[in-house]
């Protein structure tokens, strides 16, 4: 009963963040978008959104780590295991800007859609050739626009611990534009949310970013071999830090210290 009071507040709380974002958004739109094609600042404000509807969920405890890049408008194409829907706010969490290649159903939903269109955010119907073509055609537009892509390879959230396998897509998108890839793990966020679920749950989750990988002189030939080595670095590294989180929470309920209790900023 209690988990689904907390869990009633939480939507509540971030049904009104993300209502009020539409007008912050818009007019920053208006006054930046001649100036910042990139779409930047309003993509930041959308990503502080995410970490604001975060701190008013009890249940959540969240972290960053590892690699932050020198200059955020280097861009990347930024490849991450997927979890859960907690994924997103988690990741939101990290200081510089990402266009996030997300499936066509969440830019359906009311004032979201709205949102994540005016941040340029890009839609994929995955089970549409066309639209998978078209949304790739979009990534080379952002990172052209200095401004780094988020795609999750394995194109979905997987109903197990098992990473799924990696698509080819970002991979060679790297390889063709000469960009380098910045793996992240994520572990954590897969009790924050069940799939299929819009119930919250208790978790301590954390990102970590991974040293960035190019792929300058790399050929199209080479898409498979590098997919498969950053889908190993990315499951060593989750596989890791899961077992961190893990001995961290069994530190608190015995009375320990625990340095991940505060939320990232």
């Amino acid at each position: 009963m209690i988990r689904r009071i907390l869990t009633a507040w939480t939507w509540l709380a971030t049904a009104v963040i993300v209502t009020a974002l539409l007008p912050l958004m818009g007019v920053a739109f208006l006054f930046t978008a001649w100036r910042d094609p990139g779409r930047y600042t309003v993509g930041r404000i959308l990503r502080r959104g995410a970490m604001a509807c975060v701190s008013v969920n009890p249940l959540w405890r969240f972290r960053t780590s590892g690699f932050v890049p020198a200059d955020p408008r280097r861009p990347y194409v930024v490849v991450s295991n997927h979890e859960s829907l907690a994924d997103i706010f988690l990741i939101s969490h990290l200081p510089w800007e990402m266009k996030w290649l997300s499936k066509d159903t969440i830019f359906k939903l009311p004032v979201m859609g709205w949102l994540m269109r005016m941040a340029g955010d890009i839609s994929v119907t995955r089970s549409d050739r066309s639209s998978r073509a078209g949304a790739i055609e979009q990534c080379r537009d952002r990172l052209h626009r200095k401004v780094s892509v988020m795609i999750f390879p394995e194109g979905t959230r997987s109903r197990t611990k098992d990473l799924l396998p990696f698509k080819d897509g970002a991979f060679r998108l790297a390889i063709e534009l000469g960009v380098p890839i910045l793996p992240m793990a994520v572990a954590g966020t897969r009790s924050a949310i069940q799939k299929g679920s819009l119930l919250f749950d208790r978790a301590r989750a954390e990102v970590r970013v991974l040293e960035p990988i190019p792929t300058e002189g790399m050929t199209l030939a080479e898409v498979g071999a590098l997919r498969d080595r950053v889908r190993a670095l990315i499951q060593t590294e989750r596989d890791k830090l899961q077992g961190e989180l893990e001995r961290s929470t069994r530190d608190v309920r015995t009375g320990g210290t625990d340095p991940r209790q505060v939320p990232a900023s």
